[in-house]
């Protein structure tokens, strides 16, 4: 298993269910060290908005999933939503 493996499917997982276009999503995990990972979040332009909420309340739920999932593999977790 990779670094960042469980972070990279949970990310995925949580984005697909709430855009409408799950073919678009990409999900790079890159290493940042040796213990952390930035999770780097590509959608449509169109399912941005939905991604990062009224006031950014799901992209922050997203990164506290994603943390939990990183704590699974020792990891401190960042996620970036990126155009």
């Amino acid at each position: 298993m990779s670094q960042g493996e469980i972070v990279e499917k949970v990310v995925t997982y949580v984005v697909s269910e709430i855009v409408d276009d799950a073919d678009s999503i990409e999900v790079n995990v890159v290493a940042d060290g040796s213990d952390a990972v930035v999770a780097e979040v590509r959608t449509a332009k169109s399912d941005m908005g939905r991604v990062i909420g009224k006031r950014g309340r799901v992209a922050r739920a997203i990164r506290n999933v994603s943390g939990a999932a990183g704590d699974e593999e020792g990891l401190a977790v960042e996620v970036d939503f990126l155009d």
